[in-house]
């Protein structure tokens, strides 16, 4: 049950000796990144083997937002970035757009989108959020992200979003930092947190949580590992029910600041459901032993982690496949897919970028 909380990313665009041992001890995913991709064909057949070998319900996951986070290359369409989308505030394409993704990565054997990002971006000097982010404006950060969640999930993948609680008006990168944002409540509630607010009722699949110190809610701790944050904000107050997903445990905001089993243990406590390590599988199976002794004496009650599991099996229920490996040709970079594209320039260069309506479906 422990290990199953776990999604971890590997070295390869071949499964690894390592990566089968994981499997072999319940794992619950893994993540898929650049580093994995080698060709349209043999990424889809990768993520095929992963399922094939656990014989189990397995979930792929990946972080294919557009723009400069994208993992994977041609054959797969090309998303520009969410700034681009968002600078036309149209919901509608944003939809569509979510819809293109779903069908390609379906097509390649992944569940969960690790998108969108719904992070607020107030800050110019931000050096991690940008042009990932729809906007400056809330709104535009509701409307075109509850629009790609709804496309993404009308297609059967996960959306998971993300950075909760906001990680848009940090001036530090958790990749490399802990940033801390030191805004009043009343400042969060009206900015940072109402896109999250509006994606749970929306009924998003995933939130992943922004390794960052939000003061006002907890002082001490990031809020991947802050109770407070997650159980206390995110579940209660806010009321989401789904997956809890981590971001990478293995960024220097966490491991360059905490130890790892103090790290397991306060983001099992706080009510993280998934952990994500995308690197190093020594770290990875440590993870699990030292999550597990914890439960074992008592210090992670096994009820959360039997909590853990029954959301999982949710999402496990609706959104992971069993692997196909059908050819991509006929969905991945299709005509439709690319005209969807040239629809997104011709919008660029339109006088009311607003007023773009999906095209009615061609009749084959």
């Amino acid at each position: 049950m422990v290990a199953r909380m776990f999604a971890v990313g590997f070295p390869s665009t071949q499964t690894t000796p390592d990566l089968r041992d994981l499997i072999d001890r319940g794992l619950g995913g893994a993540v898929l990144f650049k580093r994995n991709f080698a060709d349209g064909q043999r990424f889809a057949d990768l993520c095929a083997e992963l399922k094939t070998l656990a014989g189990r319900p397995f979930l792929t996951c990946i972080d294919q937002e557009g723009g400069r986070v994208t993992r994977l290359g041609k054959p797969f369409t090309q998303i520009p970035s969410m700034r681009i989308i968002g600078s036309h505030a149209n919901a509608a394409m944003a939809r569509e757009i979510g819809q293109l993704m779903a069908c390609e990565l379906r097509a390649a054997n992944i569940d969960m989108n690790l998108s969108p990002v719904l992070d607020v971006d107030t800050n110019p000097a931000n050096p991690v959020i940008g042009d990932r982010s729809f906007g400056r404006s809330v709104q535009t950060v509701i409307d075109l992200g509850l629009a790609m969640i709804d496309g993404l999930q009308s297609e059967g993948i996960a959306a998971c979003a993300k950075h909760f609680p906001g990680h848009g008006d940090t001036s530090q990168d958790s990749h490399y930092d802990l940033p801390r944002l030191p805004h009043a409540m009343s400042r969060l509630e009206e900015i940072e947190l109402l896109p999250f607010v509006k994606a749970t009722e929306a009924g998003v699949a995933a939130i992943m949580t922004a390794h960052v110190v939000f003061e006002a809610i907890d002082d001490q701790y990031p809020a991947t590992m802050s109770k407070p944050v997650l159980d206390g904000l995110l579940r209660t107050q806010i009321g989401f029910d789904g997956v809890i997903v981590s971001d990478d445990l293995g960024m220097n905001a966490i491991a360059g600041n905490y130890g790892l089993e103090q790290v397991v243990i306060r983001c099992a406590n706080a009510g993280v459901d998934l952990f994500l390590m995308a690197h190093d599988a020594e770290q990875q199976n440590r993870a699990i032993d030292l999550l597990t002794a914890a439960v074992q004496r008592g210090e992670v009650d096994e009820e959360i982690i039997m909590a853990a599991n029954r959301r999982l099996d949710t999402l496990f229920d609706r959104y992971v496949r069993p692997p196909t490996t059908g050819p991509l040709a006929t969905t991945v970079g299709c005509a439709k897919h690319h005209q969807l594209m040239d629809d997104l320039i011709e919008l660029q260069r339109a006088p009311d970028p607003t007023e773009y309506r999906p095209a009615a479906p061609k009749k084959v």
